[in-house]
C-alpha cells in the first residue's frame, strides 16, 4: 500500500522552498516584472543565511542563543536576497534593460556567488568533503511543535515542521489578503496590468515595482534558508538546489497568479517531485525518469488549459516583462 503518513511530510517540506518562491514571484509579476533570476535568489538567500549562521556558530564557541540562532541566517538571507532584488530594479525599472536578460543573468550570478562563498566556507572548515555543516543551528530552525509526537498521524502530517514551514503558508495568505483586499494591493496590480494608466491616477510606478520586487526577493530568499537549515538539515553543497527555483516559477503559472493557491499547489508539486521515490520502478531508470517529469507536464497541461480558458482574471498582468516608458504615455 502506498504510505501516505510518510509521503505527505515528504511532499510538504520538498514544497515550502517552492511555496516561499512562487509567493515572492507573484508578488513581483503582479507588478509587471518578470523576474527569472529567482533560483539565483533563492541561492543567494542560502547562502547568506550559511554565512550568517557560521559566523555565529565560530563566534559563539558553543554556548550559542535561541534567539540569535535564528535571527542572524534570517537577517543575512533577507538581506542578501533582498539587494539582489534591488539590483534587477536598478537594471530593469532604471536603467530599463531587457527583463529575460537580465533574470536570466542574475540566475547565473547567484549561483556563481553562492558556490564561490560556499567553497570558500568549505576549505575554512577544512572538511573532507565538499560540503559544510551547521547541525548546530539547523536545530532551531527544524524543530517541530512539542506536542506533535502525542497525536499520532495526525501530529507527524500537521504539526512536524519547523517554524519557517509555518511562516510560508503565513505569508502566502497575507500576500493574498493585500493582493485582494487592501488599496496597496489594488494599485499594485493596476501597476502590472496598465502602468500608463496608474501613472495618470498618480501612482509612483516606479515605488511599487522596487518595493513589490524587493519584498518578493526577500520572500524568495525564505527559501532557499529553508532548504539549506530545514530540508538539508543544515548542510551545504555547491549545486545542490537542483531546479528548485524554476519549479517555483512554474508554481505560479499553477497557481494562475494567486498565492493562496500556491499552498496547496506547493505540497502538490513537492509530492510530484518526490513521488518517483514511493513508486515501484525497479531497476527501470527510464520510467524514473518519466516520473520526475510530472509536474512539467502537470504545469504545460494548467497552461494550456488556461489559455483555452481565456478569462481574463486567469491571465498574466498585461504588462508583464515590458518597460515602462513615460514619455510614451
Amino acid at each position: 500500500m502506498f504510505d501516505f503518513v510518510s509521503f505527505i511530510p515528504r511532499a510538504v517540506v520538498q514544497g515550502i522552498p517552492l511555496l516561499f518562491g512562487a509567493t515572492g514571484e507573484t508578488l513581483t509579476e503582479k507588478s509587471g516584472n518578470l523576474n527569472l533570476g529567482i533560483p539565483g535568489i533563492m541561492y543567494v538567500g542560502g547562502i547568506c543565511g550559511v554565512i550568517g549562521a557560521f559566523l555565529y556558530e565560530q563566534a559563539a564557541a558553543g554556548r550559542m542563543n535561541a534567539f540569535l540562532a535564528i535571527a542572524i541566517p534570517m537577517a543575512a538571507c533577507l538581506i542578501g536576497s533582498g539587494l539582489m532584488g534591488l539590483l534587477y530594479c536598478f537594471l530593469t525599472v532604471t536603467l530599463r534593460a531587457n527583463q529575460n536578460v537580465t533574470g536570466l543573468a542574475m540566475t547565473t550570478f547567484g549561483v556563481g556567488f553562492g558556490n564561490f562563498f560556499g567553497g570558500s566556507l568549505i576549505k575554512l572548515t577544512g572538511s573532507e568533503v565538499p560540503s559544510i555543516a551547521l547541525s548546530a543551528t539547523s536545530s532551531y530552525f527544524s524543530r517541530s511543535l512539542p506536542f506533535a509526537g502525542k497525536l499520532g498521524w495526525v501530529g507527524k502530517i500537521f504539526f512536524s515542521y519547523g517554524f519557517l514551514a509555518y511562516l510560508a503558508i503565513v505569508v502566502a495568505l497575507i500576500a493574498s489578503h493585500v493582493l485582494k483586499r487592501t488599496r496597496v494591493g489594488l494599485h499594485l496590480r493596476a501597476v502590472g496590468e496598465n502602468p500608463a494608466t496608474a501613472d495618470a491616477a498618480g501612482i509612483n510606478i516606479a515605488r511599487y515595482k522596487y518595493v513589490a520586487t524587493c519584498v518578493g526577493s526577500m520572500i524568495a530568499g525564505l527559501g532557499g534558508l529553508y532548504y539549506v537549515m530545514d530540508y538539508a538539515c543544515g548542510v551545504w553543497s555547491n549545486d545542490a538546489f537542483g531546479d528548485r527555483g524554476w519549479l517555483a516559477i512554474a508554481l505560479v503559472i499553477f497557481t494562475i497568479w494567486r498565492p493562496s493557491v500556491g499552498i496547496l499547489a506547493s505540497v502538490l508539486f513537492g509530492g510530484l517531485y518526490i513521488l518517483y521515490l514511493f513508486l515501484p520502478t525497479g531497476m527501470n531508470l527510464a520510467v524514473k525518469e518519466l516520473y520526475k517529469m510530472l509536474p512539467y507536464i502537470v504545469t504545460i497541461i494548467v497552461l494550456v488549459l488556461t489559455s483555452m480558458r481565456n478569462k481574463r482574471e486567469d491571465q498574466p498582468p498585461e504588462s508583464l516583462g515590458q518597460p515602462y516608458f513615460r514619455e510614451e504615455r
